[in-house]
């Protein structure tokens, strides 16, 4: 199947932006509705996972055991990562065939409209085995829009900025996304802090959906406000357009970089599920620390990680993606070594340990999305990222909290293991990208 090159789409000449200082102040705030427009996605992608243990009480049948529950619920919060390739895949399709402003807004508002759903679906006890279904329909539409969003945020940002910049601009977009974690853990924290148990099982636990409702539909306007990059709108001027699929140009032309694609993004999936979306449930199960506190300890951890981030995506910039793999890996696996001294360690420190354990591990998922934005050209580069990153985290982030639910069962602590083994697979990649450096030459036209 082939594509005609579509007619230049033109930028609406009475957009917001015209009213906005141009140059570099332009940049930066295009850069800050980017990753502002990431934060509330995130936020309404992963508050499910900070309410797992609610959830599961009122979406399943009473009497259950409780690690049945949770693993039927972390099975919920898989299918939305189950469903990202299909989003990701037809939202990169448009990406690189339309432009990435359109499909960039589009995700924000499905991901809105499914989360304003979530708020206002009745439980088991009003409409039975309805209830989860409805629930698992729902994480289905959010992770088709959360499938185009990180992507599409990468790939915009980095068509936007210089090549000597692009880690400093795909930090902020990591900053962001971490935001809306950080976001999430809030106002989890807060809710449960105001209410009472018997109100956060009445209605407190619609309000950080219906928030992240509201949320959403700020962001669908902040991403009007965007411009297309300057890249696709020389691509569509030069009628450079591809032809083709984009995904069957991908397959085709670059299995190289799919593979360091999907190795990137197992390496991202391991730090983030675990680190900060798994982190509450594994200290209050396998540490005994009470909700609070594992909610406080995964913000701070969270925090740090941004900051890891930032100071990863400077240094990128100065040394390069491989070299920043292997020095990633060797600093999250003294991390690692941290979080397995914590099981002998007194509950009070663990919010020293998780800001520790965090700054340390941004260094190895700073490196992510710039060497997967260079491993294809920017053609069929939104597909490329995409397709990549959806099929891995699928299947790593999806499967992740499950085994790790499952292992938590019995008493084990199968989130350090697993840390170490990506340690040692992000200093492989950095060795493997040294000696193949030419698979992320693809910087720009």
């Amino acid at each position: 199947m082939t594509f005609v090159n579509r007619a230049p789409l033109q930028d609406n000449p009475n957009s917001a932006w015209q009213d906005f200082p141009a140059g570099r102040e332009r940049l930066i705030l295009m850069l800050l509705l980017a990753a502002a427009g990431g934060a509330l996605e995130f936020y309404d992608f992963v508050i499910f996972i900070f309410l797992a243990d609610v959830i599961g009480t009122l979406f399943f049948p009473p009497g259950l055991a409780p690690g049945f529950v949770t693993l039927q619920t972390f099975g919920i919060f898989a299918t939305g990562y189950i469903f990202r390739p299909l989003g990701g895949v037809v939202l990169a399709h448009f990406g690189d065939l339309f432009g990435r402003k359109r499909v960039f807004a589009f995700s924000i508002l499905l991901m809105a409209l499914s989360t304003l759903a979530v708020a206002f679906l009745p439980t088991y006890r009003t409409i039975g085995y309805a209830a989860p279904i409805s629930l698992v329909l729902l994480r289905m539409l959010q992770g088709i829009a959360i499938g185009g969003e990180v992507p599409g945020a990468w790939t915009f940002v980095a068509e936007h900025v210089s090549v000597r910049r692009m880690g400093i601009g795909c930090a902020l977009v990591g900053v962001g996304l971490n935001l809306g974690t950080i976001m999430g853990l809030a106002t989890t924290a807060a809710v449960t802090a105001l209410l009472s148990p018997d109100d956060v099982l009445s209605y407190g636990w619609r309000l950080p959906f219906l928030l992240g409702g509201v949320f959403g539909v700020i962001g669908v306007y902040l991403r009007k406000r965007l411009r297309e990059t300057p890249i696709f709108s020389a691509l569509r001027a030069q009628k450079l357009l591809v032809l083709e699929l984009p995904l069957g140009v991908v397959i085709r032309d670059y299995p190289a970089g799919i593979f360091v694609s999907i190795i990137c993004t197992w390496i991202l999936s391991a730090v983030i599920v675990v680190f900060t979306l798994m982190i509450p449930t594994i200290l209050q199960q396998l540490h005994h620390v009470g909700r609070e506190q594992a909610l406080l300890a995964s913000v701070i951890g969270t925090i740090s990680l941004t900051i890891g981030v930032i100071i990863a995506g400077a240094i990128l910039d100065r040394i390069g993606p491989a070299k920043l793999f292997v020095l990633g890996g060797l600093l999250l696996a003294i991390g690692d070594t941290m979080l397995y001294a914590a099981e002998w360690i007194d509950g009070r420190y663990i919010d020293g340990i998780s800001a520790v354990v965090g700054l340390l591990a941004g260094a190895v998922i700073g490196a992510v999305p710039v060497t997967m934005v260079r491993c294809f050209p920017p053609p069929v580069r939104f597909t490329g990222v995409s397709f990549s990153y959806n099929i891995s985290y699928a299947l790593c982030g999806g499967l992740t909290p499950v085994l790790v639910a499952v292992f938590l069962t019995l008493g084990l602590a199968p989130h350090v293991y697993y840390l170490a083994f990506i340690s040692v697979l992000g200093i492989a990649l950095g060795i493997y990208l040294l000696v193949f450096p030419e698979i992320i030459a693809n910087e720009r036209l």
